[in-house]
């Protein structure tokens, strides 16, 4: 919750990881100058292990953040604080190291400086932020006082390089059938997770126990950990621009995507059967019935495979005073992580493509006449061009954010 009195709006801390960004980090500083909300702070994390400094294939990156690291210390404004998590001796040691420690540290120190109704905000170097950003966040916020945070809406700029082009264009086609049809189901996990574009209130960080540090995906999971705490906030007035690129520096997500659609691999990254989300959508509507006893539900397999052969529903039931306690743990418990599990483990039973799978998406009643396309030539992703992708994802994303509009609130 944060301070609704507009006489007194609240500062905004932004936080930013840096790992190999010296070609970034003057752009997104830009970015970040030319907001127009004028009370904010930026942290910056910048780091690396300490033992990239002696391994030959690694020495790159220590030196390009020395150049991140030099330019920053040459700013001028007390607003920006540098975290020195990459010079020689200032190193990651051991397992504590990747985006989501650098990202975890720049927040809780946001947190030693902020008051409570003050917004941390999670950016990324490589992401375009228009200058209302910040104060659309806030806005936002304090439209939905009771929400727990917020997801920006997102919008892959294309490059020009035909082969980056289509694979952003191909996992975005991919991110939003997912999103969309979520939302259609008006399940509570219905956002993408975007690292670029998270804000909450100091006091909702602290009150979920922060940010989880993980290898990869740390979004994911704080996004989960925001939406089990309340409502999170999936309409915002403006759009942050991720680049489109290629890049291992983490496990999964948009840049180990991309390198592998740019060899034709996407069995990862599939569309999924409408009717895997309907199977999911009738398992949640019988959440209030499964407080009284076990009943059959389209998610059984799936879930004793998950409980162990044991029931799914009996431990929850014995946890809860009630049956509005005992929804919520359903909720909780079969989380935006499960769902996408299940996907994953459902996929097998249907044998149709992604792009019949996408044509089934786009030919719902989801889509008015109006909106509907001619999708007669989608018969192989690779076979389209650049130009047909984008219209794919573009017509995807105006129906994302319709949806975002109306629902509001996930």
């Amino acid at each position: 919750m944060i301070n609704t009195n507009k006489n007194k709006r609240p500062k905004i801390f932004a936080t930013l990881p840096a790992l190999n960004e010296s070609e970034n980090i003057r752009q997104f500083i830009r970015d970040i100058m030319m907001q127009d909300y004028a009370e904010w702070n930026l942290i910056v994390c910048v780091n690396q292990p300490e033992e990239w400094w002696d391994s030959p294939e690694k020495v790159s990156v220590c030196h390009d953040n020395a150049l991140t690291l030099n330019y920053l210390q040459g700013i001028n404004d007390k607003r920006i604080f540098l975290l020195d998590r990459s010079s020689k001796g200032n190193g990651w040691i051991g397992k504590r190291h990747g985006v989501g420690w650098a990202r975890k540290t720049a927040m809780d120190f946001a947190c030693t400086m902020a008051g409570n109704t003050d917004i941390i905000l999670t950016l990324d170097a490589d992401t375009h932020y228009p200058s209302n950003y910040f104060d659309s966040v806030i806005n936002a916020l304090e439209s939905y006082p009771d929400a727990t945070g917020l997801q920006a809406p997102y919008y892959h700029n294309l490059t020009g390089n035909e082969q980056a082009d289509r694979a952003i264009l191909r996992y975005e086609i991919y991110m939003r059938s997912y999103a969309i049809n979520l939302m259609a189901i008006r399940n509570p996990y219905c956002f993408s997770a975007i690292g670029s574009g998270m804000a909450c209130s100091v006091e909702v960080y602290k009150r979920v126990g922060g940010l989880t540090p993980k290898m990869s995906g740390e979004d994911f999971y704080f996004i989960q950990k925001l939406r089990k705490a309340g409502r999170v906030i999936i309409n915002c007035e403006t759009v942050v621009n991720p680049a489109a690129r290629f890049s291992d520096r983490v496990y999964f997500g948009t840049g180990p995507a991309m390198i592998r659609g740019k060899d034709g691999s996407w069995d990862s990254y599939p569309i999924y059967s409408m009717e895997s989300f309907k199977k999911i959508a009738d398992t949640y509507a019988l959440f209030p019935l499964l407080y009284e006893k076990d009943i059959p539900v389209a998610l059984d397999e799936f879930l004793l495979q998950w409980s162990g052969g044991s029931s799914f529903w009996e431990p929850l039931r014995l946890n809860s005073s009630n049956v509005d306690a005992f929804v919520k743990a359903c909720m909780q418990r079969f989380d935006g992580l499960r769902i996408l599990q299940f996907l994953k483990a459902d996929n097998k039973n249907y044998k149709t493509t992604d792009e019949e799978k996408l044509k089934e998406l786009l030919g719902s009643k989801l889509f008015s006449d109006i909106e509907k396309p001619d999708v007669s030539n989608v018969k192989d992703f690779e076979k389209l061009s650049v130009d047909e992708m984008n219209m794919l994802r573009d017509l995807l994303t105006e129906k994302e954010r319709k949806l975002q509009r109306h629902i509001k609130l996930a």
